[in-house]
């Protein structure tokens, strides 16, 4: 090319956002044919994009490492600077960023393209006027442009990452920096893109597109944004002012600084720039050197002799370290290919392959395979080194089998950002090699294999990325939040709750939940939207409450009360064990969410209620609700529970006889039953059996209850109340099928919650009362001449339980197992006759001889004195 390049060569410097590059971009377009280096991947993505427009897609050619689109009919090639097809003759060549050339790993290849690539008509050099010197030294004859920044840029101060201005980038230097300030960006502010090198083109642009279009504020970015790519910055905010280049790390120079801060303004918008996080500050005088726009000159750039010697690899190698003539130039050391030549170079293996010049040349091609995956040197090198091995085999190519296997490998779009961009980094590789033509037979499928897999992947990682730090709901509603009277809210008929047509939640009964997922601020956010926007609905639901019918109120077993819909054809919703209001419900009705529960630690005759939600509504609102919930819970406790509360009410008053009041309080105290043993029915009066019979307490053979509380409906009351009594209820609540003469215990159960159901424990099943008064029935009717009953399977059909549990069932209530001596046969039990106590022995001026007086005359008779 060098040898045709009869135009001029134009250097345009300046600072970010004189318009550069878009000058270049003009005038490659304005002629016949041209060309363009950049430094990027993404930024030749994006004027290849541009060009295409103004020119159609049959005129424009793109040429990266990883990407190739290049129809027969290109006139125009927009290129990464390392890609640029120095063999085509074209009429304007441009290379953009041209102060790279001082980096100590790329900068040699911007320094072979400022010295040798050329334009047959027009050649355009672009970057920061710190190339200024440095050109006058190397092309005296070039022309020299400075461009004015458009806009000013000037130093805003520090600022809480919480507290940056809408508009702002924030820059760091490490992927866990830029996801930690990310995730911080979105807890506090509803989201950032992220925008960093290593992403893909597709994944990049789509990032950018959220924050173009205003659906976050926020980017946060590694300096890869300060290569040229345009975006609406107004405030550049730096998290840290050192970064690593390769090699160490260091303080970013003042230029550099600038490079990055530039991107905040475009056009003739004025932008800023300063510190956040934990971003040291910037001097006095690196403020005014980047707000004036003036630096140090480039005083070297990094060089590497075009002419290479390929006789061998020794030659070669000595040819790379052929050291600079012109001064201003420094040889490159330490560059990944040339490690690569020198590592896979020294293996007898590859060494006893290079037998020409063109297998020289070909090793020297594999090395320089970018190290897209930033491994080390050494795991570079044997990556080449497989590569080398099969570019110098016989057939010359990469097996067919063997990258087929490595491309298929990376074809999954699961895993976290991390593993995402691994394999984004891995695939890149092999979208490299898919790009040379000499190295695959398959190029064309090989070509398009790995373009699918990338955009698999990058896809996948937008989605991650999108996912993990940018909350649209969260960024709706902060933006709605403001204008409070705009808001846009809903509540659906299944409860889902929608501000600004974002999902925040569920409204269940008069309980607003938040969506789980958000947290911190998002979650006040979302919980505030919400709840303003839902105060109508809940004042409606709290009136709704207050003025429920009776029967459009229930208590489910879970001790909560719901309102029930009217009947209707669809089977309840909602899950409450086997049913969540209840058994007895009668007919299908639909049930609504809970709206008050049973307070724990309250009293099975009167319990009480607390609502459940609408804790931001008027007092006098949730008091309506819930004392007409109160009322309604005391009138159904009187209607099922109606003789335990006449037992409490005689006790209470005085209406017992004196030797039945504490069996009332007990029974009471007890949900309505007790064991008869050991309570002296014996010595109960007729009159106090008869006041109890007649409040129904029946006293059978083995228990004290009362038969009233054995109807389905009042013990499924007893149950929930009794349970939900307790200071600390926990596990499944105690309440059979209806007409189940035993149930299994899957715990242990206290006596009284066992009694509120109607039945009484026995160790890992309970009996209901009145089935075991049979049972005692039965054994009195079997029992025939003798005391001892004979132990028939059969008895146990009575109590619902096997014949193996029926021992354990007679021994609980006081039978005894009687065997007689050699004789073969069922066994029989005894039931003792209940042993009566002795009267203490009168004295006759002992201090109990008055008490035994007490006693009535037929228990004193023939007893000593």
């Amino acid at each position: 090319m060098a040898a045709r390049a009869l135009g001029r060569v134009k250097a345009v410097l300046g600072p970010t956002n004189t318009g550069k590059t878009h000058l270049a971009i003009e005038r490659m377009l304005a002629h016949g044919s041209g060309m363009i280096g950049l430094p990027l991947r993404l930024l030749a993505r994006e004027v290849y994009d541009r060009a295409v427009k103004l020119k159609g897609a049959g005129q424009v050619a793109l040429i990266t490492g990883e990407e190739k689109i290049a129809p027969d009919t290109a006139k125009y090639f927009v290129c990464t600077v390392e890609a640029m097809p120095l063999d085509r003759i074209v009429e304007f060549v441009g290379i953009d960023e041209i102060q790279v050339a001082q980096d100590p790993d790329r900068g040699h290849i911007f320094a072979d393209r400022i010295l040798h690539a050329r334009g047959h008509g027009e050649t355009m050099l672009m970057g920061s006027d710190t190339m200024r010197p440095m050109l006058k030294r190397l092309l005296p004859d070039a022309e020299i442009i400075r461009r004015e920044r458009l806009s000013s840029l000037a130093y805003a101060g520090v600022k809480k990452i919480t507290k940056l201005p809408k508009r702002s980038a924030v820059v760091a230097f490490s992927a866990e920096e830029v996801y930690a300030i990310a995730e911080l960006l979105r807890r506090h502010r509803g989201g950032a893109a992220v925008v960093m090198g290593a992403l893909s083109p597709r994944t990049r642009n789509a990032q950018v597109a959220l924050y173009q279009s205003g659906e976050v504020d926020f980017l946060v970015a590694t300096d890869a944004i300060g290569m040229g790519l345009n975006m609406d910055v107004d405030h550049v905010a730096f998290a840290s002012r050192r970064k690593f280049d390769g090699r160490r790390w260091r303080d970013l120079r003042a230029d550099e600084i600038a490079q990055i801060a530039g991107r905040a303004g475009r056009f003739k918008t004025d932008g800023a720039f300063g510190e956040t996080a934990e971003c040291a500050p910037f001097d006095e005088e690196t403020i005014e050197r980047v707000e004036e726009h003036e630096f140090e000159a480039v005083d070297a750039i990094t060089w590497r002799t075009a002419t290479l010697r390929l006789e061998s690899i020794a030659a070669l190698i000595a040819s790379l370290e052929t050291p600079p003539a012109a001064p201003g130039l420094m040889r490159v050391r330490g560059a990944d290919d040339e490690e690569a030549l020198k590592i896979v170079g020294a293996e007898a293996e590859v060494a006893d392959l290079v037998r020409s010049r063109r297998d020289v040349e070909r090793l020297w091609e594999a090395c320089q395979l970018p190290d897209f995956r930033k491994a080390s040197t050494e795991e570079h090198a044997r990556l080449v080194g497989q590569i080398a091995l099969h570019l110098l085999s016989p057939k010359r190519r990469i097996p067919r089998a063997w990258i087929a296997r490595e491309v298929e490998a990376l074809d999954r779009s699961e895993g976290d950002l991390d593993v995402l961009q691994q394999r984004l980094a891995q695939v890149r590789t092999w979208t490299y090699v898919a790009n040379r033509a000499d190295w695959l037979d398959d190029l064309e499928e090989f070509r398009d294999r790995t373009r699918a897999i990338e955009d698999k992947l990058s896809d996948a990682l937008h989605a991650a990325l999108t996912q993990r730090f940018i909350d649209r709901r969260t960024s709706a509603l902060l933006k709605g939040l403001k204008r409070e009277d705009a808001l846009l809210a809903g509540v659906s008929h299944e409860g889902e709750v929608t501000v600004e047509g974002h999902y925040v939640g569920r409204l269940d009964g008069l309980d607003f939940k938040p969506d789980p997922r958000a947290l911190d601020l998002e979650g006040r956010a979302v919980r505030n939207a919400a709840l303003r926007a839902l105060r109508p609905e809940i004042s409606r639901r709290l009136r709704a409450v207050a003025e429920a019918r009776d029967e459009e109120l229930e208590l489910g077993r879970d001790g909560r009360i719901r309102i029930l819909g009217p009947p209707a054809s669809r089977q309840r919703k909602g899950s409450d064990a086997e049913n969540p209001a209840g058994e007895d419900a009668g007919g299908p009705r639909s049930v609504g969410a809970p709206i008050a529960r049973l307070e724990q630690g309250g009293s099975l005759l009167r319990p009480r209620v607390t609502l459940i939600g609408a804790d931001t509504a008027p007092a006098p609102e949730r008091d309506a609700a819930r004392e007409r919930l109160q009322f309604w819970l005391a009138g159904a406790v009187a209607h099922e529970l109606g003789p335990l509360m006449a037992l409490e009410a005689a006790w209470r008053e005085g209406r017992l006889p004196a030797a039945a009041r504490g069996l009332a309080f007990r029974l009471v105290e007890n949900a309505g039953a007790l064991d008869r043993a050991g309570q002296g029915v014996d010595e109960l009066p007729p009159e106090a059996r008869g006041a109890l019979a007649q409040l129904g307490v029946r006293i059978g053979r083995h228990s004290i209850y009362m038969p009233a509380l054995g109807r389905p409906q009042a013990a499924r009351l007893a149950a929930i109340l009794q349970h939900w009594a307790l200071p600390d209820p926990h596990g499944a609540l105690f309440l059979p099928r209806v007409g189940a003469p035993s149930a299994n215990l899957e715990r242990a159960r206290t006596w009284a919650e066992c009694a509120a159901a109607g039945y009484r424990p026995f160790g890992k099943f309970a009996v209901r009362f009145d089935r075991l008064e049979r049972l005692a029935a039965a054994l009195k009717r079997a029992k025939g001449e003798g005391r001892d009953t004979p132990l028939e399977p059969h008895l146990a059909k009575i109590i619902g339980r096997p014949a193996r549990d029926l021992p354990r069932v007679l021994t609980a209530l006081g039978y005894q197992c009687v065997h007689e001596p050699g004789v073969e046969g069922p066994s029989r039990w005894r039931l003792p006759a209940e042993a009566k106590p002795r009267p203490p022995r009168r004295e006759p001026d002992g201090p109990f001889a008055a008490l035994a007086e007490l006693l009535p005359a037929k228990k004193r008779k023939g007893r000593k004195a």
